[in-house]
Parts: C-alpha cells; sequence; structure tokens
C-alpha cells in the first residue's frame, strides 16, 4: 500500500527478521523446547537454559529446579528435527549432532527469594533485577511496528514454503530486512526488501531472485507490496552452507528480532528458555499486553511502558508510560497504575504456567494472534 506523503519530514525506518533454521534461532528453539517440555510436567519448575551451537556440537547450559530430570538430549534432537535439519551430508544435523550438557539446579539463594512460601500468594518475588519494556502502535491492526511485521511475514512465508515442499530448493536459513519510508510519523509505503535464504545447489541467483519478486514478497507484504520495491537477494551471492554447520549460534541474541525490531525501546534481557519467573520474559509480555490496551482504549496511538524490579520483590521500583505526544499522557499514566505488575499477578492474568513458549520463539513474541498478552 502506498499512501499519499504529506508534506513534512520524511525519514526511512529498517527492520529485519530471521528464520527459524538461523543459528541464534535454533538455540532459542531447543531452549524454549526444554522449557515447555518441563512446564507440560511441572508447572512451577524454575527453567533458566541456554545453548550454544556449532559445526557437530549442541551446548546446554543453565539451570533448572524441577519435580524430575527429563531427557533433554532427546527434546534437543527432536526440535532440531522440527527446524529442518536432518541431512546426515551436514556438520549440524538431528541424529547426528553431540549434546553436551552442563546443567545444574538453581541457586538455593535465588529460589528462596523467588519462591520458598511466597508461592502461596501474590507476593512472589521477581526472578532478578532489570527493566523491561512493552510496545504498540496503532500503525498495523497488529500494533506493531510496520518494518518488523513485515520482515518476519517474509520470514515465515518463506519458511512455511519450504516445510510445504512448494519451493523445493529451500533450507532453514536466512534472514530478512525491510525498508519502510514515513512521511509524519506514519508509514507511507515499502522502499528496500533484502532477502538472504540458504539452498541447494539446484538454484541460483537469479532464480532466488524471481521467486522473492514474483512469489514471496507479493503474498508477504500483502497490500504494502508496489511496483518500484529495491529488492536485494543474497547479495553475498551462493548461500549454500548454512545453521551452525556454518556459523556459531546462542540462545538470546536475537533479542531484537524478537520484539519491535528496534522501533522501540529493549530491556537487554533475553526471553527464550526463561520460566516466568523470570520477569525479563513475563513482565516484558505483560508490558506489551498494557500498551496494547492504552492504544486500543484511545489514549494513544503510540505507548512504550517501562517496569523495573529488584530480585526476590514482588512490587517493582518504578513503572512509566510514555506516549510520544500521541495522546494523553496524564489519562495514559492513571489507566496503567491500575495495573498489577507483581511477577505472580502477572502469571496468574495471563496464564503463563503452560507451555505455550515454543510457538513464541519464532517471529517474533508480539503482534500474533493465539498469544495471552495479544488477546
Amino acid at each position: 500500500m502506498t499512501e499519499a506523503r504529506p508534506n513534512g519530514q520524511t525519514h526511512v525506518f529498517t527492520s529485519e527478521s530471521v528464520t527459524e533454521g538461523h543459528p541464534d534461532k535454533v538455540c532459542d528453539f531447543i531452549a524454549d523446547s526444554i522449557l515447555d517440555a518441563y512446564i507440560a510436567d511441572d508447572p512451577h519448575a524454575h527453567v533458566a537454559c541456554e545453548v550454544l551451537c556449532k559445526s557437530g556440537l549442541a551446548v546446554l547450559g543453565g539451570e533448572i529446579t524441577a519435580k524430575r530430570t527429563l531427557d533433554h538430549e532427546q527434546i534437543a534432537r527432536q526440535a532440531i528435527r522440527e527446524i529442518g535439519y536432518t541431512d546426515p551430508a551436514e556438520e549440524f544435523n538431528a541424529d547426528g549432532v553431540e549434546v553436551q550438557q552442563h546443567l545444574t539446579r538453581q541457586s538455593a539463594e535465588i529460589d528462596t527469594a523467588v519462591s520458598g512460601e511466597k508461592r502461596k500468594d501474590l507476593d512472589q518475588g521477581a526472578g532478578d533485577q532489570g527493566l523491561m519494556f512493552g510496545y504498540a502502535t496503532d500503525e498495523t491492526p497488529e500494533l506493531m511496528p510496520l518494518a518488523i511485521h513485515l520482515a518476519h511475514r517474509l520470514a515465515k512465508v518463506m519458511a512455511d514454503d519450504r516445510k510445504s515442499g512448494r519451493i523445493g530448493w529451500l533450507r532453514p536459513d536466512g534472514k530478512t530486512q525491510v525498508s519502510v519510508v514515513y512521511a509524519d510519523g506514519r508509514p507511507v509505503e515499502v522502499a528496500t526488501v533484502l532477502v538472504s535464504t540458504q539452498h541447494t545447489k539446484a538454484v541460483d541467483r537469479t532464480g532466488i531472485r524471481k521467486y522473492v519478486e514474483t512469489e514471496l514478497a507479493p503474498k508477504a507484504l500483502g497490500e504494502w507490496f508496489r511496483p518500484g520495491i529495491e529488492f536485494f537477494v543474497n547479495p553475498s551471492d551462493s548461500f549454500l552452507v548454512g545453521g551452525p554447520t556454518a556459523d556459531c549460534g546462542v540462545t538470546g541474541r536475537k533479542i531484537i528480532v524478537d520484539t519491535y525490531g528496534g522501533a522501540a525501546h529493549h530491556g537487554g534481557g533475553a526471553f527464550s528458555g526463561k520460566d516466568p519467573s523470570k520477569v525479563d520474559r513475563s513482565a516484558a509480555y505483560f508490558c506489551r499486553f498494557i500498551a496494547r490496551q492504552v492504544v486500543k482504549k484511545g489514549f494513544a496511538k503510540r505507548a512504550e511502558i517501562q517496569v523495573a524490579y529488584a530480585i526476590g520483590r514482588a512490587q517493582p521500583i518504578s513503572v512509566k508510560v510514555e506516549t510520544y505526544g500521541t495522546g494523553d499522557p496524564r489519562a495514559a499514566e492513571e489507566f496503567v497504575r491500575d495495573f498489577d505488575f507483581r511477577p505472580a499477578a502477572i502469571i496468574e492474568r495471563l496464564g503463563l504456567l503452560r507451555p505455550i513458549y515454543r510457538q513464541t520463539t519464532n517471529y517474533g513474541h508480539f503482534g500474533r494472534p493465539g498469544l495471552p498478552w495479544e488477546e
């Protein structure tokens, strides 16, 4: 969709996404798969699992305290298989990868601060100190910034085409990037699209470019597709070797992809592999939930919520509301102050003691239906 450009200040904003076969996302998906398996078995399990993948090795590290120990290796191999790394000719494949485990129980001091007898009420302490942000904007129906929304759609459609077998030469690793022109603070058109995708020898860059320009982009961009978009397709030419076979992946390294594509602040804490007692995850989800309500109720066109915690304390240290001059800041702040930011209250309100986290790993933790903080 191309809108008329008002007379005023213009700028271009860019966001990127990655496919589930990207090395960092492989690690995120393994970590969230382990998390979901534990929460399904023991809803009150404390999980902080991180993963490193390179060549034929997957290293699992972190702290897990639960009723019993699950088969981490089997969970990791199944996650890798679901992503699509099954070719035994590649160093990194589901059946051939070596899985190393360095997992211990959660520190007794942290466990006491977070849970202990406090589980009986809503005064469960925060699992760590830190600050978290949530953001919403009315520039898309999903209340997400347009650039990251479209970048995710490109990556997701490409993955769907691979998994369905419709485009047989696609492989799991890939990245997308979208640059959007803004005029007077509103998106008016897509300027450039960049797609880099792993592929087989059955196709060259000309064939990949044709697919991107004539099939992928029209479908993924929808009303924002237009003649005149500048495309960059596999600018490094061939991309035959990808995933952890080619590059090292680590959990939590795609925090901007996971959130708002750089359009809003980020507190610094990653999400994947962490149970909801870790406010890095649950409070960021809750701030998004509240920011959406601020926009939907008309208090502002854009809203960002910041919350900060001290480890072991239930009540937040601070809550800040930013409306960017797009609404009524006082009314928005009064509205936000009525929400209960205690970690246990967040967990209860959003129903976070469920195995729902694998579905968040890829294509953004926000702006997608079916997630409780998006409802």
